[in-house]
């Protein structure tokens, strides 16, 4: 099969040497526990952005000019411990070459590893958790690497925030900081969480989103879609006041669980890591 950029970018924008950006694919979905599907994620992700305009309106920029780098889908894993560890592995890899490094899930298990090269290459690190659910178990049917389970490790050795929160398990309060979860019934009330949320964040920022962060009327094709979730615009204007204020060091983008009946999730995914790197690399915001 041959081999395809990112967003059909020419070739000149698509090679490692020349790229500021990778985006690493991990088709993973082995411990998800209702609707089966995220391992097909990336690849609906790819094909939607092949298909989305590369200039972007706000920030007035061609972001892939900066180059982006597609590697290899990571993926055949047997156990998801072997997932974690090779996720680490090629992030911590493109991390010492001086990339911006990224990735598209698969299941929300795929961001330990991630966040686990992240945190050990820079120093003092926020992450930023937009998701639906706490993710904080410390096991979960017999994992620690357990997509119930994917912030756990994050909440002991990082800053972890986390917004948009509405789905938990009682036994995840002994590992959540009450003062940096934004739980979405008191997002609807508090018109200042955004500022609160990002002056709790260090300089160093590292961003997993969980799709269904986002509403189902926007968003359904996620494992296990939430009602009252982050709509387009606030989730843009919160991303944007984090990339602006803070250094973003990386993110991941996961949980999307593709419809062949639906589409518009897909293309919501693609057009949110673009929008993302736009941000990033937006001269009023990047120092070169």
């Amino acid at each position: 099969m041959t081999r395809k950029n990112y967003g059909g970018i020419p070739d000149e924008f698509s090679k490692l040497e020349n790229a500021r950006i990778v985006l690493v694919p991990v088709a993973y979905d082995g411990t998800s526990t209702w609707q089966k599907g995220a391992d097909k994620g990336p690849k609906a992700f790819l094909e939607a952005s092949e298909n989305m305009e590369l200039y972007d309106i706000e920030t007035e920029s061609e972001v892939y000019k900066q180059g982006v780098f597609l590697t290899d889908q990571l993926g055949g894993f047997e156990n998801p411990e072997d997932m974690v560890e090779a996720v680490y592995t090629e992030i911590k890899q493109n991390i010492t070459k001086k990339k911006f490094v990224t990735l598209i899930g698969g299941e929300h298990s795929v961001s330990i590893g991630s966040i686990r090269a992240f945190n050990e290459s820079f120093h003092d690190l926020t992450v930023v958790q937009l998701d639906a659910h706490a993710d904080l178990r410390m096991t979960y049917e017999g994992s620690s690497c357990n997509h119930a389970c994917a912030l756990h490790e994050a909440s002991k050795n990082t800053n972890l925030i986390q917004v948009g929160i509405r789905s938990m398990d009682a036994t995840e309060l002994k590992w959540m900081n009450k003062e940096q979860t934004f739980f979405a019934h008191e997002m609807q009330e508090e018109e200042y969480w955004m500022g609160t949320a990002v002056d709790m964040m260090t300089e160093n920022v590292y961003i997993t989103i969980d799709l269904d962060a986002f509403d189902p009327s926007i968003l359904p094709s996620t494992g296990t879609p939430e009602p009252g979730g982050l709509l387009w615009y606030e989730t843009l204007d919160f991303l944007k006041r984090i990339f602006q204020e803070k250094n973003v060091v990386g993110f991941d983008i996961v949980e999307l669980c593709p419809n062949e009946n639906e589409k518009a999730s897909d293309f919501l995914a693609a057009k949110l890591y673009y929008k993302m790197l736009s941000y990033k690399f937006n001269e009023t915001n990047y120092d070169d």
